[in-house]
């Protein structure tokens, strides 16, 4: 039995009725790694040990963790060489809660888009991760490593982050499981910030019950974040039913137009059909703000990545090129250090914050966010959930996109207008294109109703069998 293909909740009860060991999960993992991930790339440092110190190794069920999450006395460099060598002097909150739950992580981190800035995981100081259904694709992004470790049986969970689809692109491109929870439910002490009003941790998982004990473990409010929100946390497992009868589901017709891959379109719409025979309520919705998103969420991003990254000056950690003067180190420093695209998006948010453009920009797409915010506000008054796809197209061929950044920014169309709302979604498997390349199910809902897209999703997953097909490599 290859322990590497189940999942957590499948090892959990084997480990309670002992039948296997947390060891024998460890040296399985360590296995698949060292036979795959040479092909794969999923995570970075591949020759330091696997297993974290002992006082928390061997440990319930190892969660790999993205390399923007500090582990304290492990590298966690946001795959960019500004932060070569930083080792964090403390675990982000969602880390203690992992161990504090018996379970452990391990010492490897995933790979990513430099600072989670981009859609294809290309952006790495590292290299690029190669998607496990096709080597010559990319897994997504920026949480790529994630997605495709757990995809390729090289993790049996993962944490990623989500800006602006992060968790859920690359889960729809990787065939997983992929959770972005409601802003403020996760906290994000710990976490390398890319834009700290966007910014949410995670799971990425091969199904959609070890997404809810996931979560179950690393949500909660933490008076180190202020962003937390102290609001009780339901066991999301028992959200976890088999029916969805009377459910009321709103389709956004923004969502489904010109440039929406025919294959995905009709993955989408025949997950629907199933949901509907599954006794789901569907009608058609308008979320009228829709196009303005893309726009919104590369200013406001882009701004706060900028306000961000100001901090990265070779003189508390990462990199530092020694020069004549102060000026000169932070100019070499930071032209060594950070990869075209921190460069671009630096560039592009200095300008909409500075002086004579902030109005025209900056505070013009935060009017903007809020309509799309009341938008999804408006239609949550009378639907319980949202379904569209999760990206308008499959995973694309690797170096495809680099040339051209609109077209990669457009990647995550359908999935940013979620973070600048601040509310949950998640992807689900639905189908495969004639390549065999996975398609994603993106549903939505409320804030801190969470219980009712697992719902959806689980009775989906309950009822067809996408994702217990596994990949070959």
């Amino acid at each position: 039995m290859e322990l590497s293909r189940l999942t957590a909740h499948e090892l959990l009860e084997k480990i309670r009725n002992k039948e296997i060991t947390s060891e024998q999960i460890h040296s399985d993992l360590n296995k698949k790694i060292e036979e795959l991930d040479p092909k794969v790339k999923a995570y970075v440092r591949t020759s330091h040990t696997l297993n974290p110190e002992p006082s928390v190794n061997l440990k319930g069920i190892p969660v790999s963790i993205k390399d923007n999450i500090c582990t304290e006395g492990y590298h966690t460099e946001c795959c960019s060489k500004i932060l070569a060598g930083f080792n964090p002097p403390y675990n982000a909150t969602v880390i203690n809660r992992i161990i504090a739950s018996g379970n452990s992580f391990l010492g490897l981190k995933c790979n990513m888009d430099e600072f989670a800035f981009g859609s294809s995981t290309e952006n790495s100081c590292f290299g690029p991760t190669h998607n496990p259904w096709n080597l010559e694709c990319v897994p997504g992004g920026s949480s790529g490593g994630s997605a495709a470790a757990v995809a390729a049986d090289e993790a049996i969970w993962a944490l990623g982050t989500d800006t602006g689809g992060s968790i859920r692109q690359p889960a729809s491109f990787c065939g997983v499981v992929g959770l972005k929870p409601t802003y403020g439910r996760v906290s994000r002490f710990g976490l390398i910030a890319f834009a700290s009003s966007l910014d949410q941790i995670g799971p990425l998982t091969k199904d959609v019950r070890d997404a809810a004990l996931l979560m179950n473990i690393i949500s909660g409010y933490d008076a180190n974040d202020s962003t937390s929100v102290n609001t009780p946390v339901p066991d999301y497992t028992k959200d976890l039913i088999n029916d969805i009868k009377g459910m009321r589901v709103g389709i956004p017709k923004e969502y489904f137009v010109k440039g929406l891959d025919p294959e995905v379109k009709a993955a989408v719409e025949e997950a629907i059909s199933k949901l509907k025979s599954l006794g789901a309520q569907f009608k058609e919705v308008s979320l009228p703000h829709t196009e303005y998103a893309v726009p919104v969420y590369y200013i406001i991003a882009t701004a706060e990545a900028s306000s961000n990254l100001a901090r990265f000056d070779a003189v508390q950690y990462g990199l530092r090129e020694d020069q004549k003067s102060l000026i000169d180190m932070y100019k070499k420093t930071r032209q060594l250090g950070f990869g075209d695209e921190a460069k671009r998006r630096i560039l592009l948010g200095t300008f909409a914050l500075s002086h004579g453009y902030y109005d025209a920009y900056y505070l013009r797409a935060q009017k903007v966010r809020t309509l799309i915010k009341q938008d999804f506000d408006n239609v949550f008054k009378d639907f319980d959930c949202i379904i569209t796809p999760t990206s308008p197209t499959p995973a694309f061929k690797i170096g495809e996109k680099t040339d051209d950044p609109l077209k990669m920014y457009l990647s995550d169309i359908y999935t940013i207008s979620v973070n600048l709302a601040g509310i949950p979604a998640i992807s689900v498997p639905c189908g495969f294109t004639k390549k065999g390349l996975p398609v994603g199910l993106q549903i939505l809902s409320q804030h801190f109703n969470e219980g009712a897209l697992l719902r959806l999703a689980y009775t989906y997953e309950q009822n067809t069998g996408w994702h217990k097909i596994k990949l070959k490599l």
